[in-house]
């Protein structure tokens, strides 16, 4: 029997996905990213200088910081303030990992961009979310420095999105809410670049294993949600054609 879906989509289709720019007043870059019930502020932040490892060598930097708010889950959590969960340590760093690939340091200079990623509410897929709306924060924080003259030309070199799938009855179905994350057999994460080339990929078997040909399928689920995300990204961006030619 195939699994039907709580909010009544295909299984190749995408939740309701948006990016509202400008949502915050100082941040050069920031988005509200919604991705059905989840919803997460993404604001960038460009400064001058870079960590001691990279001084003197001509080159940037860009790190990003994950939090989820208290009330963003049916049950209140804790705020983490002296020490990081494991989990929020492995999330900033995938987004951190996922954004540099689109950047040329030598390009930016020694500068430091920094991604701040809150999730505001959570209906699963969370860091695929700030991988995708921290693109779109970071593109408007890049024109903002060209169009004060900062930098000479754009430090973008790429695009990044991010999806989640999962086998739910043996199938794969993209872009999980809660629901179907809990009862997905195994479950993916994706971060690819605008030529679909991969990224990361985080997978696991929840019970039992997958074969090979299920892998597959889950990429290529992945690479349909994943081009439709790119598409949004470059209409939320209405300077996309001067930072980065595709």
């Amino acid at each position: 029997m195939a699994w039907q879906r709580p909010d009544g989509r295909q299984p190749y289709e995408l939740r309701p996905v948006s990016f509202q720019s400008g949502f915050t007043r100082f941040a050069p870059g920031s988005v509200l990213a919604k991705c059905g019930d989840t919803q997460v502020l993404c604001n960038v932040s460009i400064n001058e200088g870079v960590p001691r490892f990279l001084n003197g060598s001509g080159k940037g930097w860009l790190t990003a910081e994950y939090r989820m708010l208290p009330a963003a889950t049916q049950q209140r959590q804790e705020r983490e303030l002296l020490k990081l969960s494991g989990r929020t340590q492995e999330i900033q760093r995938l987004i951190g990992r996922s954004l540099r690939a689109t950047i040329d340091f030598a390009a930016l200079g020694e500068r430091t961009i920094t991604v701040d990623a809150d999730v505001l509410q959570a209906d699963a897929g969370t860091r695929t979310t700030a991988i995708t709306g921290g693109f779109v924060a970071l593109a408007q924080a890049i024109s903002q420095l060209l169009q004060r003259g900062v930098l000479e030309r754009s430090p973008l070199s790429g695009q990044v999105a991010a999806i989640s799938v999962g086998l739910l009855e043996g199938e794969p179905y993209l872009d999980l809410n809660y629901p179907e994350d809990v009862a997905a057999t195994v479950d993916f994460n994706v971060v690819m670049d605008h030529h679909l080339g991969i990224i990361e990929v985080q997978g696991t078997a929840e019970e039992g294993s997958f074969s090979r040909t299920q892998l597959n399928q889950l990429l290529d689920c992945a690479e349909k949600g994943i081009q439709q995300l790119l598409i949004a990204q470059r209409e939320a961006i209405p300077d996309w054609e001067t930072l980065f030619e595709v």
